[in-house]
């Protein structure tokens, strides 16, 4: 293979609220089966990369523990594999990560160790289906020194929180801005990369030579008129959920048969880590309508235009409505929720009453579920 893949998956974001209190946001719970991780590493090893790189460090337990094993996406082989590395303290060096671009340089000597001539960077917080080999082969036609990964986003789409871009007809990427608080441009970044190893290693070393520590802002942005930077437009399903609104909002898109037949039936698949949970249960009384349940659940109520995610229990008289409820959840008798994220593991009293009048409301209570 031509490249070998990175994985920035060790950020955190404010925008996400409680909801990353307690795990990395590529950790977060997707479409029911998956982690937001999944679709990076699918991705990867779906465009045959043999060797990829995680760099994990906020709140990574439960992300280290979702690639305990590489066996999911085919990266058990002999040859390359899947590299989890963690902020280490050294001889030379007790920082954690500073940056993007930090990150990779103190893991600097994975690169330099390998033989392949590009690297794809991605990060591990967004759901879509990419082959890499298209964008690489775009990357070398067009002899480019960086190819980023750009979308068109629909009118009226906020764009503050993410890079936008400017391209000229030739695709050659003319204007960055990260995170502008106006834009012309409705044109982003979606945080996909394609770099010669070579160079990345040389830009990396000279950005850690003058305290520069973010990959956008001190290569990308300051780079952009030095080097050979283009644009590659995708236009297939792509969402990134580092905030509350878009993390509801993907988890729903699952809902359109369009979307959960894209990712759950064509070719090629999306993996993940498997559980061994038999079938969700409906007992009698439950109604169940346009909804994503998984396995694990046992549901004795009403559901609507949900998405209930593993070993979730409702138990009778109960409604959920416009709702995310995420794994190992139980929900006492007579409870109404809805346009809510309820947090994983957590105990929802009977005859209670949670909606989001407001915007989504995300539940996280702290009931002891099992007493004596």
């Amino acid at each position: 293979m031509k490249a070998i893949g990175i994985i920035l998956a060790g950020g955190n974001s404010s925008r996400m609220q409680e909801l990353s209190g307690k795990r990395a946001i590529a950790a977060m719970p997707v479409g029911g089966s998956y982690r937001s991780i999944d679709f990076a590493l699918s991705n990867m090893s779906n465009s045959h990369i043999q060797t990829v790189a995680v760099l994990t460090q906020y709140s990574a337990r439960s992300l280290n523990e979702h690639l305990s094993s590489s066996k999911w996406w085919d990266f058990g082989r002999k040859q390359g594999g899947l590299f989890v590395f963690n902020p280490t303290v050294t001889a030379d060096n007790s920082w954690w990560y500073r940056g993007t671009a930090d990150a990779m340089y103190q893991n600097i000597g994975f690169l330099k160790k390998r033989h392949e001539p590009y690297v794809i960077i991605t990060s591990g917080d967004c759901v879509y289906k990419l082959d890499y080999n298209l964008v690489l082969d775009y990357h070398i036609q067009k002899k480019a020194d960086i190819t980023i990964v750009c979308r068109d986003m629909p009118p009226g789409t906020d764009v503050s929180r993410f890079g936008v871009v400017q391209m000229n007809e030739d695709a050659r990427i003319t204007g960055f801005e990260e995170k502008p608080m106006v834009s012309s441009s409705g044109t982003i970044s979606t945080g996909i990369y394609i770099v010669r190893r070579r160079q990345l290693i040389e830009m990396l070393e000279r950005s850690a030579a003058e305290d520069r520590w973010d990959f956008v802002t001190d290569i990308l942005i300051r780079y952009k008129n030095m080097k050979q930077i283009y644009g590659y437009k995708m236009k297939e399903y792509w969402s990134n959920i580092a905030t509350v609104d878009s993390y509801f909002q993907t988890n729903l898109d699952f809902l359109k048969p369009e979307v959960r037949s894209y990712f759950f039936r064509d070719e090629p698949k999306i993996c993940s880590k498997v559980d061994d949970l038999p079938p969700a249960k409906y007992n009698a009384g439950s109604d169940v309508r346009n909804s994503l349940v998984s396995s694990g659940c046992i549901i004795n109520s009403r559901i609507l235009d949900s998405v209930l995610f593993r070993k979730v229990f409702v138990g009778r008289n109960c409604v959920i409505k416009n709702s995310v409820i995420l794994n190992d959840v139980y929900i006492g008798d007579n409870t109404h929720i809805e346009n809510c994220i309820v947090e994983s593991r957590n105990t929802l009293k009977a005859n209670t009453y949670y909606c989001g009048d407001d915007g989504i409301r995300i539940v996280s209570e702290k009931n002891e579920r099992y007493v004596l």
